[in-house]
């Protein structure tokens, strides 16, 4: 019996032996590398999957049961080819695909150009979006529909040193300020550069053109002055802001560095001045008219602002580079909305700079640091007054329907509640 348990013991200790030894070898590096790489593609397609199933259009400001007054579209930051809508990145060949030959030299040498320090804004009458970058030295000129991407190129449309400002006028000519060569560049409809505006310039930034007067204003932060051109002629008119004061000037009128400058349907000029943390106002002959803002760190207040706009409505969109916040304002300087914060969610922001919008009320900002634009609707006063119409209605219909009674109007609310900063 203890020979007979010893075999036993003996066969059972080698078969257990044996199984380790197979699972060793199944459990060989080729094995592990396989499951590991299966692995990760299945986490891959899961988390892809999760993206995918984000429905934009539900991104909205303010939350529900409120009617939204803007909404979150799209994001740009390079060709489709390279990053789909997902943010998933194109996979890159490998060294031995390229040495073998496996690949041509189109495909070998076909990396786009992606954002990385974008800034300045405009759309044309195509409804294309244009985006200086000046660390990548071009002007992307994204397809809001297609994604396709197109650029003027450094050295090959043109000389660039450090292109910060865009503006686009009603005949798609395209003003590019660059403070590096000191100038702005004039761009024709066909992307060709034409003209050059170099009189009065020190610091040349944000652009803004008044197409119904035909003024060009240049933002000059190193001057702290706006300079005021003829958009025709391109021959300085004026210059609003006194200049030699070393960015310490905090009268009425007058700027310390000014960045994004903006013009509202009856010329009226809008000036981010930074460093004083406001938004000063002026009319279309360039005399002052009233300013709002004060510096702090919460809604209604401003650290930095750099971007200015004005929608449909006229309201005054500001882009706030230490807050990377987005504040709306009506024309008396009260807070209506804001959003934002640090972040690379949808809404949120990582080195706010700049902000344009367009004839369609589409709201296209700028961040330095992940490299990207973002896209928002802004719904106009009268759509969210038909809205609200259209939920005063269904509530009637709905209280009929249950109770057999006309139900009384409700009475109407404002469009949009200033905020209290």
């Amino acid at each position: 019996m203890r020979t007979r348990s010893g075999n036993h013991y003996r066969l059972v200790r080698s078969g257990l032996a044996l199984a380790i030894f197979a699972a060793l070898l199944t459990a060989s590096p080729l094995s592990l590398q396989a499951d590991q790489k299966k692995k990760k593609a299945d986490e891959k397609a899961e988390t892809e999957a999760k993206i995918k199933a984000i429905d934009y259009s539900n991104i909205v400001w303010p939350n529900p049961p409120a009617i939204a007054r803007i909404k979150y579209s799209n994001w740009y930051s390079s060709d489709k080819a390279a990053r789909n809508v997902q943010g998933n990145k194109q996979k890159k060949s490998a060294w031995m695909d390229r040495l073998a030959g496996t690949q041509s030299n189109e495909e070998v040498f076909s990396r786009p150009f992606e954002l990385i320090q974008p800034y300045g804004l405009a759309v044309d009458s195509k409804g294309l979006l244009y985006i200086a970058d000046q660390k990548v030295g071009a002007i992307f000129i994204f397809n809001t529909e297609s994604r396709d991407v197109d650029l003027i190129k450094n050295s090959v449309h043109a000389h660039f040193a450090r292109i910060i400002g865009l503006a686009m006028d009603d005949n798609d000519r395209l003003f590019v300020s660059d403070p590096g060569l000191r100038h702005v560049i004039v761009f024709n409809k066909d992307h060709k550069a034409e003209d050059l505006i170099t009189d009065g310039k020190v610091d040349p930034g944000g652009l803004a053109i008044d197409t119904q007067n035909r003024l060009l204003y240049v933002a000059d932060a190193e001057l702290d002055q706006v300079l005021v051109y003829d958009a025709d002629t391109l021959k300085l008119v004026r210059k609003i802001g006194t200049t030699g004061h070393k960015h310490e000037l905090t009268s009425p009128g007058d700027f310390s560095k000014p960045v994004g400058v903006a013009v509202d349907a009856e010329g009226n000029l809008y000036v981010a001045d930074t460093l004083n943390n406001r938004i000063e106002i002026f009319d279309a002959d360039g005399q002052f008219v009233t300013t709002f803002g004060k510096a702090g760190d919460g809604p209604g207040y401003f650290a930095r602002p750099k971007g200015v706009a004005i929608d449909g409505d006229g309201h005054i969109w500001v882009a706030d580079g230490v807050q990377d916040r987005l504040q709306v304002f009506n024309k008396e300087g009260q807070l209506l909305i804001s959003l934002g914060g640090h972040g690379l969610l949808p809404g949120q922001f990582q080195g706010l700079v700049g902000i344009t919008i367009d004839k369609k009320n589409r709201v296209f900002t700028s961040e330095i640091f992940p490299g990207r634009a973002q896209q928002f609707q802004y719904v106009s006063d009268a759509e969210a007054e038909k809205e609200r119409e259209k939920r005063v209605a269904d509530r009637a219909a709905k209280l009929n329907a249950g109770k057999g009674t006309t139900a009384s109007p409700a009475q109407p609310s404002p469009v949009a509640t200033p905020s209290k900063p």
